[in-house]
């Protein structure tokens, strides 16, 4: 019984430090993306670009344009393009959001994840 569970497994230390430097790296890439969604201008439309919606990757509303063009159509009709709109700049968005994400933490590889 003398030694048993006393035993340093170095292998398994180094694949937990090289586990620990993976998140680190993970974590400063996180931050410097958070700031690259947040600088993204992001166009959702409809009404073949009667109307326009700018987000950035962080689904933080930037700005929005309506063509005067579809003003003489009433306004059940401009706020179903603007809702139109804002549905595809949030979908482009979140997926652009996504892909950057998968890319962040492509190849880390946490037990139990």
């Amino acid at each position: 019984m003398a030694g048993k569970g006393f035993g340093l497994n170095l292998g398994k230390m180094k694949e937990l430090t090289d586990a620990f430097k993976k998140a680190q790296q993970v974590q400063e890439g996180a931050k410097q993306l958070q700031e690259e969604l947040e600088d993204m201008e992001i166009e959702g439309q409809s009404g073949g670009g009667l109307v326009k919606v700018y987000m950035n990757g962080n689904q933080r509303p930037l700005r929005s344009e309506i063509s005067p063009d579809v003003l003489s159509e009433g306004v059940d009709v401009v706020s179903d393009l603007m809702t139109a709109a804002m549905k595809d700049a949030y979908e482009k968005s979140t997926s652009t959001m996504r892909a950057k994400m998968e890319e962040l933490t492509s190849g880390l590889s946490i037990p139990g994840l």
